[in-house]
């Protein structure tokens, strides 16, 4: 429900636009997961539908690195996300598991997979995901320091993931910004962001994802 001078309704969007001779902002995406296992070439894929790696039954080979997880699916999904790799110059995107298809042995997922590109499996570590947060924080100001704002966006995914240690990414972000930074977010479904630079934006999973503004 959104609106603006008027009642709230459903189907609209709100934007926000920023401007000013001394405005500057950046930004930091990283996810923190480890990647295991060979990469895998997607053979058959139908936008978000992953049917088959290397030729293979993709819930089969999935299932086969899982281990005794794959007695827990689609709910110990969210601790073995994908890394996709879409260029062969950017960075690999991650994309969370949302259900599985016993029937069609196929895996649903959070963002395009598409066909003809290569994936590997990722796996938790709690610490490499606070530390994907700090590392998303300090690439956030690397064209400048002490940033006036700082707009968070975390995976709901890493919320359940992390379930009570999630502050920690918090804390671990207010330690590379320091305490004059206004810090604000929210968890989302899915983060929208360059993989470096400032490149075109691609749709992510399962990342910390920051937004930093100063206008000094």
């Amino acid at each position: 429900m959104v609106g603006l001078n008027e009642q709230p309704e459903e189907g609209q969007i709100i934007a926000v636009g920023f401007y000013g001779s001394h405005l500057k902002v950046s930004h930091g995406s990283m996810g923190g997961w480890d990647p295991f296992g060979p990469e895998r070439l997607i053979t058959k894929s139908t936008a978000n539908v992953l049917f088959e790696l290397d030729g293979q039954p993709a819930l089969s080979i999935y299932k086969k690195y899982l281990g005794e997880f794959s007695d827990e699916l689609p709910g110990s999904a969210l601790l073995f996300p994908l890394s996709v790799k879409l260029s062969e110059n950017d960075e690999p995107v991650v994309r969370t598991i949302l259900s599985i298809n016993e029937d069609e042995q196929s895996l649903t997922f959070a963002g395009n997979v598409p066909t003809g590109k290569y994936t590997r499996l990722m796996k938790a570590n709690f610490d490499r995901l606070i530390e994907g947060a700090s590392n998303a924080a300090t690439h956030s100001i690397q064209t400048f320091q002490k940033p006036d704002l700082a707009i968070l966006i975390s995976c709901v995914g890493r919320k359940l993931v992390l379930n009570q240690r999630i502050e920690e990414e918090v804390e671990a972000i207010r330690d590379i910004l320091g305490t004059a930074t206004a810090i604000t977010g929210f968890y989302s479904y899915g983060e929208i962001s360059p993989n470096q630079g400032f490149n075109s934006c691609e749709l992510h999973n399962q990342t910390m994802t920051i937004t930093t503004m100063s206008e000094r």
